[in-house]
C-alpha cells in the first residue's frame, strides 16, 4: 500500500491542514501531560512543513468531550508543549472552524504554526459530517493525515476532509504503514508474534491473520486461559471466555495444520484474589487449583519465551502478558520487554498497553518501531481498510 506523503507534493507557501494525534495522557488532578510521546512523534512532519515554508494548521482531539466545549479537554496544554518542543510560538485558536480559527489562519506567514481547538468540541466531528469537513477544508489548500491512532475512525478531520483537498500522509503514518506492512508482507524469518491482553475476542481476526504469516505465536495474558481450558486443562477461576472455547480449539487446529507453533504458558503466577496483596504462588498452567486465578506467566514460561525470541528476526508484540498494574504480576511483561531490547531483530510494538509497558521500562529506544495506535494497529494487522489511510492519494 503506497500512499503519497508530504515529500511528494509542493507545500511551499501553502496552507496545510495536518490531523495529528495529540490525545495525550494527563494527570487527573492537575491536567498536566504525563507522557508527551504522541506530540513528539508528530514533530518530524511539522518541522518538515515549517522548513519548507508551509503555513501549518494543526488539529487533533483530546479525551472524550462528547461533542461539546469542555475546558478540561482544551488543547492549550498541547499548544504550550508544542511551542516548547519546536522553539517557536504555536498559536491556539479558540474554536475549530469559527471566527478565531479563520482570523488566525488569515494572518499566517510561511513557517507559522496554528493549532485549532479540540475537534471533538464539535458534535459533527465523530459523525463524519460533510459540512464540518468542508469548513475544515476551507481553511487550507492541502490536507495531511498523520494521526495513525485515529486512522481506523471515519471522522470529519481524519477522512471526511480528504474529499475537498488533495490528501497525503505525514511521516508518522508513512512509518506505520512501512513497519506494519513489511512485517506482514515480507518479514525476515523466523517471525514470532507475541499476543497478550485479557480477551481472545479482541484479537480473533489478528490471530487468524498471524497464523497465515508467523512461524511461532506466543500467547500470554488473560487470553491464554481460554486456550488452556479449550485444551481441557483446569484453570481455576482465571479469566476465560466460555463462549470462545470452540473458536480457540479451531485456531489451535488451524495453526497445527499450517505448521505454526502456538506456544501457551507452562506455568502461572496465581493468587486467590484479583489484588497485589493476597498470597501468590507459581503452579503448572494446566492445573490451577479451584478458587485461584492466574495473573502472570511464570518463570518457566518466561524462560521458554526468551529462548524462542533469541533466534527470532522479526517480532511483533501486542498486549501485556500479565496484570501490569500490580507490581507482583508485571514480571512476565518486564522480562520479555527486556529480552526484546537485547535481540538482533526487527521489533514492532503494537501500541496500547504494550507500548506503555515499554515506555515505563525505559526501553523505547531499543525497539525498532512502537506503533502509536493500539486499535488502529490491530485493525491494520487484521487487513482492514483504515478510512484515514484509504482517503489519501496513491503514489
Amino acid at each position: 500500500m503506497s500512499k503519497k506523503t508530504i515529500r511528494d507534493i509542493d507545500v511551499n507557501g501553502k496552507k496545510v491542514l495536518v490531523r495529528c494525534d495529540f490525545n495525550v495522557p494527563q494527570d487527573k488532578e492537575t491536567g498536566a501531560i504525563t507522557d508527551n510521546r504522541r506530540i513528539k512523534s508528530a514533530l518530524p512532519t511539522i518541522q518538515y512543513l515549517i522548513d519548507n515554508n508551509a503555513k501549518v494548521i494543526l488539529c487533533s482531539h483530546l479525551g472524550r468531550p462528547k461533542g461539546e466545549v469542555n475546558e478540561k479537554y482544551s488543547l492549550k496544554i498541547v499548544a504550550d508543549e508544542l511551542s516548547r518542543l519546536l522553539g517557536k510560538e504555536v498559536k491556539l485558536a479558540k474554536d475549530i472552524v469559527g471566527d478565531s480559527a479563520k482570523e488566525l489562519v488569515s494572518q499566517m506567514k510561511n513557517g507559522d504554526v496554528v493549532l485549532l481547538e479540540n475537534v471533538r468540541f464539535d458534535a459533527r466531528e465523530e459523525k463524519n459530517d460533510r459540512e464540518l469537513s468542508k469548513e475544515l477544508a476551507s481553511l487550507a489548500e492541502i490536507y495531511v493525515n498523520d494521526a495513525f491512532g485515529t486512522a481506523h475512525r471515519a471522522h470529519s478531520s481524519t477522512a471526511g476532509v480528504a474529499e475537498f483537498l488533495p490528501a497525503v500522509s505525514g511521516f508518522l503514518i508513512e512509518k506505520e504503514i512501512r513497519f506494519l506492512g513489511d512485517a506482514l508482507q515480507n518479514p525476515e524469518r523466523p517471525f514470532v508474534a507475541i499476543l497478550g491482553g485479557a480477551k481472545v475476542s479482541d484479537k480473533i481476526a489478528v490471530i487468524e491473520k498471524l497464523i497465515e504469516k508467523v512461524d511461532k505465536l506466543l500467547i500470554g495474558g488473560g487470553m491464554s486461559f481460554t486456550f488452556l481450558k479449550a485444551q481441557g486443562h483446569n484453570i481455576g477461576k482465571s479469566i476465560c471466555e466460555e463462549d470462545k472455547l470452540d473458536l480457540a480449539r479451531e485456531l489451535l487446529e488451524k495453526a497445527k495444520a499450517k505448521g505454526v507453533e502456538i506456544v501457551l504458558p507452562i506455568d502461572s503466577n496465581i493468587t486467590t484474589d484479583y489484588s497485589n496483596d493476597t498470597e501468590n504462588k507459581i503452579v503448572h498452567s494446566q492445573n490451577i487449583p479451584d478458587g485461584w486465578e492466574g495473573l502472570d506467566i511464570g518463570p518457566d514460561t518466561i524462560a521458554k519465551f526468551k529462548e524462542i525470541l533469541k533466534t527470532a528476526k522479526t517480532v511483533m508484540w501486542n498486549g501485556p502478558l500479565g496484570v501490569c498494574e500490580f507490581s507482583k504480576y508485571e514480571t512476565g511483561t518486564k522480562e520479555i520487554a527486556t529480552q526484546l531490547g537485547n535481540i538482533d531483530a526487527v521489533t514492532i510494538i503494537g501500541g496500547g498497553d504494550s507500548a506503555a509497558a515499554i515506555e515505563k521500562l525505559g526501553l523505547a529506544d531499543k525497539m525498532t518501531h512502537i506503533s502509536t495506535g493500539g486499535g488502529a494497529s490491530l485493525e491494520f494487522l487484521e487487513g482492514k481498510q483504515l478510512p484515514g489511510i484509504e482517503c489519501l492519494q496513491d503514489k
